[in-house]
């Protein structure tokens, strides 16, 4: 028996050398890392990558006034009323909050989470990261018709990789060949877009994976490689961390109460900005309220409107624009994987923001969520 668990053992040993050899080779974590952040639920995830602290003001957050207190008691699910309570259920909500009129008129934590849990949001990323470039373009800094070999000469190659621009970038419109097709579970990680999610060498994986689908500007898809670009470029013209500019630039203007982080390949090295931003709900909200106020103002007139102007069609048949969802006529909507929505109405001056732990196989109803964050967002008080 000693003898077959010494050859148990050793056989185990050589098995995770031989993989930590691989993923060494391949730009993955360790072993175990990987396989952690493969099972974990979403909420779980900004603590398994390395990451950078996006500061707030120390003592200096604007505090939330608080509104008529509302109740929402039911609402549509494809059709059916159901209880509000089964809605938050079915979809894994972790945080619910509804903002009329600048202050907070519902509010509600799920799951042990409070109002002070760091949660993940995912491709709401897109759009925090696309907040930059809009302030680097109105300083001159940048333009949408640069490409990105111009500020990267050392990735070009040789195809027309090389005309992808800014514009296309934030556009999705690119036709880089990365697909956003995400595995469930380890077993699907050799894709790229997992090998972008889990990468510790963001540079790597730039240098493999520069192939085209299409030719640039000629068919958009909704492709998270163009949004990292996007960040690349943010640090590259910038010379800093973009969790550092966004806390100059963003997230201290809008009177964050708590600190956020953003997950990086290493420290010290790139932030996944098509992914990986991680807050308190709280400070979501104040963000998705300034842009859509206009106070404080972190978008200039002509990037708000960029924004807000779908010039392509994506998923669901919705417009988009500069990394920017609009579900309905109107709407402005951040949207990330597991489902983490904030949901911007100007004509009914509402924000609503919802944080969820769902998995990756339920992807596909932001259609049915978005609607239920319609009625919400127009029922008459």
């Amino acid at each position: 028996m000693l003898k077959l668990i010494r050859r148990v053992v050793v056989v185990l040993l050589i098995l995770y050398l031989a993989l930590f050899g691989l993923t060494k080779a391949i730009r993955y974590p360790e072993p175990i890392a990987a396989i952690k952040l493969g099972l974990a639920p979403a909420s779980k995830t900004p603590d398994l990558m390395p990451f950078h602290i996006i500061k707030a003001t120390a003592g200096e957050s604007t505090p939330w006034l608080s509104g008529a207190s509302e109740e929402i008691n039911e609402v549509t699910w494809g059709g059916i009323k159901i209880s509000f309570d089964e809605f938050l259920a079915n979809t894994q909500t972790n945080a619910f909050l509804v903002i009329r009129g600048g202050k907070i008129t519902y509010e509600k934590y799920l799951n042990g989470k409070t109002e002070s849990t760091v949660l993940p949001s995912y491709s709401v990323a897109k759009t925090m990261t696309s907040l930059v470039i809009g302030q680097l373009i109105d300083e001159g800094k940048i333009k949408e018709s640069d490409t990105f070999v111009k500020i990267f000469p050392e990735f070009k190659a040789d195809s027309s990789f090389d005309q992808v621009t800014i514009k296309d970038l934030l556009d999705m419109n690119s036709g880089i060949g990365v697909s956003d097709n995400y595995p469930t579970g380890p077993s699907g990680w050799g894709v790229a877009i997992a090998q972008m999610y889990a990468t510790t060498d963001m540079n790597f994986f730039m240098k493999n994976n520069r192939k085209m689908r299409e030719k640039p500007g000629t068919y958009p898809e909704y492709r998270s490689v163009n949004t990292q670009m996007l960040g690349l470029i943010i640090q590259k013209v910038t010379g800093n961390r973009l969790a550092d500019e966004f806390s100059d630039r963003i997230w201290k203007k809008v009177g964050a109460e708590y600190d956020a982080t953003w997950n990086v390949d290493k420290v010290d090295g790139h932030e996944k900005a098509f992914c990986c931003f991680n807050a308190v709900a709280r400070d979501y909200a104040r963000v998705g309220l300034a842009l859509m106020s206009g106070s404080p103002k972190i978008a200039s007139t002509s990037w708000k409107a960029r924004l807000s102007n779908p010039v392509v069609n994506l998923d669901y048949g919705w417009g988009y624009a500069a990394q920017m969802w609009h579900p309905y006529p109107g709407i402005n909507l951040m949207m990330g994987l597991h489902g983490q929505y904030i949901y911007q109405d100007a004509l009914h001056d509402t924000v609503i923001v919802k944080l969820s732990d769902m998995p990756t196989s339920a992807d596909g109803i932001s259609d049915k969520i978005a609607a239920v964050l319609r009625e919400i967002s127009e029922k008459k008080s």
